[in-house]
Order: C-alpha cells, then sequence, then structure tokens
C-alpha cells in the first residue's frame, strides 16, 4: 500500500503558502514545479519549494490533515515548518534530490 501525504508549499520569498495532499508526492510537487496548470493559485505566485510534509497510511488521513491545517492560522503553519524545517529548505532537493532545469 503506498503512502499519501500531507505536505505544505512556499515561494522563494516564503511569503504565500499552500496546504495540498496526494498520494504521490513527486508527481504533485513536479506538477507545481513545471506549472501544468498555469491558472491555479501555485502557478501564479510561484509557490513550488516544499517545506513540509507528513505521510500517512490513508488518503483519508491525509485529507483530514490537509483539512486541519487549511482551517487552522498562518501562524500554526509557519511553527509546524520552523519545527521541522527551521531554515525553510526546500526539501524536495534535499531530502528526495528532485531537481529539474529549465534549460
Amino acid at each position: 500500500m503506498s503512502p499519501y501525504y500531507m505536505y505544505i508549499l512556499t515561494n522563494s520569498g516564503n511569503n504565500v503558502l499552500y496546504v495540498g495532499s496526494t498520494n504521490d508526492l513527486y508527481r504533485r510537487w513536479l506538477e507545481h514545479v513545471t506549472k501544468i496548470r498555469p491558472e491555479a493559485f501555485t502557478a501564479k505566485y510561484n509557490v513550488n519549494k516544499l517545506v513540509y510534509y507528513e505521510e500517512f497510511q490513508t488518503s483519508e488521513d491525509a485529507l483530514a490533515r490537509e483539512y486541519q491545517m487549511k482551517g487552522g492560522s498562518r501562524k500554526k503553519k509557519v511553527d509546524l515548518i520552523k519545527a521541522k524545517n527551521p531554515f525553510w529548505n526546500d526539501l524536495a532537493e534535499r531530502e528526495f534530490g528532485w531537481e529539474i532545469s529549465f534549460k
């Protein structure tokens, strides 16, 4: 059984936050980075830096956590990110080695 994820992305200035959930974190990250939907919020605000994620066994748990995070304050999200990733590093590259080149 594959894991499910709740994740938080930000932009280069760390001032825009996006919370989502997925069963394929790499695919979903790639969709954000490549702006597969140019009209989407993440494309519009260049939100493509993975700064936080949690793994779950079921889609229901991941989705429940996503909704909980979306309903929480920005401060709660920032505190959560800082606890795991105090320097707001891009975890896609740092933890997974994912990179994309637009050459």
